[in-house]
């Protein structure tokens, strides 16, 4: 039996040019469907800060205030261990920042003694 090696492809693919009409139309929806739009979203970006006096971040919400999980999502990791710290945690230096928020968010959700005379 002869040695069977890959198959050989007899004639090379002639690739076919697409006319020139044709390449420049697809140049000109490229810009159309993508530029534009982004030229328009920063347009508009750019006038509502016009309209803006202060600060460009949102005032935080009600629940941002009220829940914990949230505050604790926008710290960072060395104002979790500062917060830890305050609150008496032990160990907290050696846990990665799901552990101490966890921990914390534990921490905060106990009644403090204050509460507990209340009750």
């Amino acid at each position: 039996m002869p040695p069977q090696g890959p198959p050989t492809d007899p004639e090379p693919r002639q690739l076919h040019p697409l006319p020139r009409g044709l390449v420049e139309l697809y140049g000109l929806m490229a810009v159309l469907f993508v530029l534009v739009p982004e030229w328009m979203a920063g347009g508009a970006l750019f006038g509502f800060r016009d309209g803006r006096q202060g600060s460009d971040l949102p005032v935080p919400s009600g629940a941002w205030r009220r829940l914990p999980e949230l505050r604790l999502a926008t710290m960072g990791l060395a104002d979790l261990r500062r917060l830890a710290r305050q609150q008496g945690i032990s160990g907290y230096g050696g846990l990665n920042r799901e552990r101490l928020t966890a921990r914390l968010l534990l921490r905060l959700r106990e009644p403090s003694p204050e509460v507990r005379d209340l009750l």
